[in-house]
């Protein structure tokens, strides 16, 4: 593997960018912040990502902490990738990061979002003050991820598996969760289009799904060819 090239810079900055800034190393780790993962799911998770960039990645992300491969243990005896404790704190890195970078008027809210994508974005535009007092627990299965929410005090948990007794359960692919929750798409209508179901406790749904927002963008999208 080549040497990577580095700033030779002493600010922390450059050399947070030495150790994770190449092109896709971000997103691998976004795509770990849930828990471990394949190679396979890693990949199909990343389809814009050739095989041979995400092995890179994943080697150089390795080799400086900020991840690690292991094996399962019997039946299931597979390898997968996980963060180490140093590596899970980039989440605050990366929530700043894409609250910041969202507001760019060029940001394509269509483009490819995964699961694992769709569930650290509610953990990142969750607004406390449209929470209230909210409470409730909610089963999300969202593509072939499963991830439970938990609100409560003001407070927002989400995280991989499913809650015991939720409250409601919404299912359907991230994009179309994400139009509901972000873009004013009404959960009616995504239901009545087959593209999103609920089951149980529809107004509690409703409530859940009205305690995100995004922040005010910095202007208007660019002219065509601009």
């Amino acid at each position: 593997m080549a040497k990577k090239r580095s700033y030779q810079d002493a600010c922390g900055v450059a050399h947070g960018l030495d150790l994770i800034g190449e092109r896709w190393a971000l997103l691998v780790v976004r795509e770990l912040l849930l828990g471990p993962k394949r190679y396979g799911r890693l990949r199909a998770d990343l389809p814009g990502i050739g095989t041979n960039v995400l092995a890179q990645r994943l080697a150089e992300l390795e080799g400086c902490g900020v991840l690690r491969k292991r094996r399962l243990p019997p039946p299931t005896s597979v390898a997968v990738y996980e963060l180490t404790d140093w590596g899970l704190e980039l989440e605050p890195v990366l929530r700043d990061l894409g609250r910041w970078a969202i507001r760019s008027p060029g940001h394509d809210g269509g483009a490819h979002l995964s699961a694992t994508s769709f569930l650290v974005s509610l953990r990142t535009n969750f607004d406390p003050g449209l929470a209230g007092d909210a409470r409730g627990s909610y089963e999300l299965r969202v593509g072939e991820e499963i991830g439970r929410a938990v609100l409560a005090d003001g407070t927002l948990l989400v995280e991989r598996g499913a809650p015991e007794r939720p409250d409601a359960v919404l299912t359907g692919p991230p994009a179309q969760l994400a139009r509901v929750v972000y873009d004013g798409y009404a959960l009616d209508e995504a239901v009545g289009a087959g593209e999103v179901e609920v089951t149980g406790d529809t107004a509690s749904a409703r409530r859940f799904l009205g305690v995100f927002s995004l922040p005010v963008p910095v202007g208007p999208p660019p002219a065509p060819g601009t």
